[in-house]
């Protein structure tokens, strides 16, 4: 549905006061805004690359971007830095981000690669900013801190660390946001190749981009098994969400970057955004950073 190419298209947001899809392009540093309505795609330029972008309750957006955490408003294009994290760490920035049912933005950091193919390992971690702008340092020792998202309950946290290509489900207070007890959920098989963003369905189910294996997988977190797959037009899958006006749409992002000359030129529809109709299950309106 959305044409206009993304070099690391991610992190889409259904934002339902504006029937819009927000979404970030990391590596053109760009938080975007595409109105299905008009079709035109609205953009925000930041000054580092952008992991991730979610709703704020008085209106605007918080973003993950660089090592720092800030608000953004859309109408002057104006970011105000909130906190900055890891300044031992020049090669890490952000990745993926989402709220949490209290309003709290969890949001985790990867390193960059330093060459293609190579990066450091273990050096990335989730946290936690409050509204009250304190943060916490949850996970450790992550690789490329992804997909995350929250039982229907609010018992379980559902994350993926790409790298493990696995999704892991660990207990969760709603009460503190405090995370506990790791259990491994699904390992991707290898033609799925590596897990990237996540969302979860009205049914509790989580679906589950695939970087490079060109599909969106629908788990069973009750069960630990594969219970669906939806093929894409292109390999760079990187996340998705439901939206539209009763949610029962899912809109998937994709990437260009990291194909080569030859790939590309078979590959017309990377980079662009999709959506997929006719799933029969509904997504859950996203949840707003309480501040």
């Amino acid at each position: 549905v959305v044409k206009e190419k993304n070099r690391m298209g991610e992190c889409p947001v259904w934002e339902e006061r504006e029937n819009a899809l927000v979404y970030v392009d990391i590596n053109s540093q760009k938080v975007c805004r595409w109105s299905p309505v008009t079709n035109e795609v609205q953009s925000v330029s930041v000054d580092a690359r952008v992991g991730s972008v979610a709703l704020r309750q008085c209106g605007g957006y918080v973003i993950a971007l660089g090592t720092r955490f800030a608000f953004l408003d859309w109408d002057t294009q104006a970011v105000t830095t909130i906190l900055e994290l890891e300044q031992d760490k020049p090669n890490n920035r952000f990745n993926d981000g989402k709220v949490d049912p209290k309003g709290r933005f969890f949001a985790g950091t990867m390193a960059e690669e330093t060459a293609p193919g190579v990066r450091a390992r273990r050096q990335g971690a989730l946290y936690t900013l409050f509204p009250d702008h304190s943060v916490i340092k949850q996970l450790d020792q992550l690789d490329i801190s992804n997909g995350l998202d929250w039982s229907l309950d609010h018992r379980t946290f559902f994350h993926i660390d790409s790298l493990s290509y696995s999704v892991h489900a660990f207990s969760y207070d709603v009460h503190t946001g405090k995370i506990a007890c790791p259990k491994l959920l699904y390992h991707l098989e290898k033609e799925e190749q590596m897990p990237d963003g996540m969302c979860i369905d009205t049914e509790g189910k989580l679906w589950v981009a695939c970087i490079d294996g060109g599909r969106v997988i629908r788990i069973d977190p009750e069960t630990g098994k594969r219970i669906q797959t939806v093929r894409l037009p292109t390999p760079r899958i990187t996340s998705c969400c439901f939206g539209g006006k009763d949610y029962s749409e899912m809109y998937v992002t994709s990437a260009y970057d990291g194909l080569d000359d030859a790939t590309l030129a078979k590959e017309p529809h990377a980079g662009e955004i999709f959506k997929i109709t006719g799933l029969g299950v509904k997504g859950i309106p996203q949840n707003f950073y309480a501040a």
